[in-house]
Formats: C-alpha cells, structure tokens, sequence
C-alpha cells in the first residue's frame, strides 16, 4: 500500500513539472517581445579595485567625493552612508569632523521642539537634498532622484554604467529616430546612448571640463569627473569590497593547506589496513 501511494505522488510531482514546462514554453512562444532599442553597453574602464588584487585608489575616492558634494549632492542622497566613514577615504579626525560640519541635516530645536536644520556631525548620515519624495519629484518633473548610496549595485556592471551614463548625454542620431522614432526625447527628457530607454528625466549633471577643481591638481575632464564619482560610488555601495578581497587569499591558502593536510592524514592512518580481497580473487 505504501509503495503505491508513493507511485503515486511521484507521478503527481511529475505530472505537476510537466505541466508547469509546458505552459512556461506556450508562454515564451506566444510571448509579444518589444523592440530592442539601440543602447550602447557601458564603457570597460579600468579601476584599481578590479581584479583580485584589487585596491582603493585614495586619491580618486577623494575626487569622487568632492564632485558628488559640489554636483550630485543636489539631487541625490546618500542615506547609507555615515559621515565618519570618511575617515576610511584618507581623512584626519579633524578634517571628518570639519567636513561634516559643511552639511546642512534635519534637526530638532531643542528649546521650541520644531523641526530645524543644523550642522552635521560625523555620527549623520549624508542628508537628501529633499525633506520627502513629493517634494522631490515636484522639482524634477515629478521624477524622483533615486538616492546613490548602493546605486552601482543596483545596476548591472554598476561602477561602469554610472561612468558610461554620466558622459552619454547626446542628440540622438537620424538614422536612430528613422528606426525608433520613441527614442525621440519628449518634454523633460535627455537622450543618452547608455541608458536603455534611451531618454531619462536627469538632466546632464556633468556639463563641461572644470566644473569641479579638485585638490591634488588632477584635470577635471567630463571623462575624469564621471569616473572618479564612479568609483567613489563603488566604495559607498560595498565599502569592505577591498577588505573581503584580502581576507579571501588568506582563507584560500588554509583551505588549500587543510586539504592537503587532510589527504596526507588519511594516507598515513589507512597505510597499514590492506583491502579484504573477495574469494573470487584469492589465489589458492
């Protein structure tokens, strides 16, 4: 009796699999797909955190800083991101404490009970340019800027798409209006090869070399500015992304190690234990 109940439920299981197949295939096959718009993939740049070895280049996390404050700060909020991590990008405690100061964060009066604004200190987080989302989208033609704090691992080969996006604003060409005549921008909307609809509300944030000046003296071409906050980006979505790196080689290197280990233990314990030989085999 229990083998046919189970005979039975393992039919049941695949008359259940079967089914599901075949309507997922029917769904695939009928499927109306529509047109694939021609957007360009992001650029490959090359970072000092790729690869396995990879590491933070201090020096363009600095940068990157410095145009998300001065450009993308406007718009976009970073409200994972704690000020005292900066202290990680190179920063003294001095230079954390007095860069936390030049952010405006929501507070309460202490004496009225109101809300006000004040200076940040480097417990905050980096406040968002907009008390809340309706106020955020009635100033951007009722799109709202998504906050940047894990934007780059939100986005398929995030820290090249952000780059790729932010120089990507153009005209869109005749032969592509010809083809695709949605691809044409409507009201409060920018072209941009890499994104793919083809059109977004962001207006072009970065604009022209030298809109930002950086400190260490690095030219701020559009190229170098879109990369840099890239980047800077990159380390605000997985800050420890450097860190699980390094620890990777060393936890490669034991298992490797306990492997071996464990193999040559085994040798040596059953060394001394002959197989049984089975009758058949025994020599007379």
């Amino acid at each position: 009796m229990i083998r046919i109940i189970a005979i039975l439920v393992g039919l049941g299981f695949a008359v259940v699999a079967l089914v599901s197949f075949a309507v997922g295939a029917y769904t695939f096959a009928t499927e109306e797909t529509t047109p694939h718009l021609p957007y360009e993939e992001p650029m490959d740049v090359d970072y000092s955190f790729d690869g396995p070895l990879g590491t933070w280049d201090v020096a363009q996390l600095q940068r990157g800083y410095k145009v998300y404050k001065e450009v993308c700060s406007a718009c976009h909020g970073l409200k994972f991101v704690a000020m005292r991590s900066l202290s990680e990008l190179g920063y003294s405690e001095a230079q954390v404490k007095a860069e936390a100061a030049t952010w405006q964060v929501p507070g309460i009066d202490p004496n009225t009970g109101e809300a006000t604004m004040r200076a940040g200190v480097p417990t905050d987080q980096f406040p968002s340019p907009y008390p809340n989302a309706v106020a955020a989208a009635a100033a951007n033609n009722n799109a709202i800027p998504p906050d940047l704090s894990l934007m780059t691992k939100a986005r398929n080969d995030g820290t090249n798409y952000v780059a790729s996006l932010l120089v990507g604003y153009q005209e869109p060409s005749p032969e592509v209006l010809a083809e695709h005549p949605e691809a044409a921008p409507g009201p409060g909307l920018y072209h941009n090869i890499y994104f793919p609809n083809l059109n977004l509300a962001m207006a072009p944030p970065l604009m022209n070399a030298g809109q930002v000046t950086y400190d260490d003296g690095t030219e701020a071409t559009l190229t170098q500015m879109s990369t840099d906050v890239a980047a800077f980006l990159t380390w605000t979505a997985e800050p420890t992304l450097v860190k699980r790196k390094q620890t990777g080689w060393p936890v490669l290197i034991f298992l490797l190690f306990a492997t071996v280990l464990a193999y040559l233990s085994k040798k040596q314990i059953w060394s001394a234990i002959k197989p049984k030989q089975h009758p058949k085999n025994a020599k007379d």
